[in-house]
């Protein structure tokens, strides 16, 4: 058994993107398996101090989660990235997408576990190896120090962690080869007809 322990997390969870590639829709809301994408992500993350979700108030958070908003609404991940970090108190975050419906709490815990065996971060990574940006865990001050010399509007994340030091951990499909995998959003019409069709 390994000797590593993780370390105590909050969780953001961004929520406020416009879904342009979605029609507009309201992601956070949109239902795989018969349960709300958002509400598939924060079960993910349930064993965080603190959950804070960056988007607009929408009735449904469950008590206990603070909702905040990014300046100026819509004003994209950094943004968010931003104001959900001014209400993270625990030394490390779960920084995660609001429409990844197949996260686990296994996932996170072995993101978490990543982390702390060193680093500024850890990704997972896809079945191409690609980083997966907003399915990570990282060391709060890191990001906060990243934050503070980043442009908000309108920035990129990738430019965001470029130089922090980034473990990447891939993650195998739940059940057979072809079966849903823990980093798939659901940015367009067919990403989420195709998590429908896994569940």
């Amino acid at each position: 058994m390994s000797s590593v322990e993780a370390p105590p997390f909050d969780a953001l969870v961004l929520a406020g993107g416009a879904a342009s590639r979605l029609g507009g829709v309201d992601k956070a809301a949109a239902e795989v398996g018969g349960r709300r994408m958002l509400d598939r992500v924060l079960a993910a993350v349930a064993g965080a101090g603190r959950i804070v979700v960056v988007g607009p108030e929408r009735g449904w958070e469950p008590p206990g989660v603070v909702v905040v908003r990014e300046d100026p609404p819509g004003g994209g991940p950094v943004a968010a990235l931003a104001a959900g970090l001014a209400s993270v108190t625990a030394p490390v975050v779960a920084v995660l997408a609001a429409d990844l419906p197949f996260l686990t709490a296994g996932s996170v815990d072995t993101l978490r576990l990543a982390l702390a065996a060193g680093g500024d971060g850890a990704l997972l990574v896809d079945d191409s190896g690609a980083d997966q940006l907003l399915a990570g865990v990282w060391r709060t001050a890191a990001l906060r120090a990243s934050c503070e010399h980043a442009t908000p509007r309108d920035g990129s994340v990738r430019a965001l962690v470029s130089g922090l030091a980034v473990r990447r951990v891939g993650l195998a499909r739940d059940g057979a080869a072809n079966g849903p995998p823990p980093w798939w959003d659901c940015d367009t019409e067919a990403d989420l007809r195709r998590a429908r069709e896994w569940t």
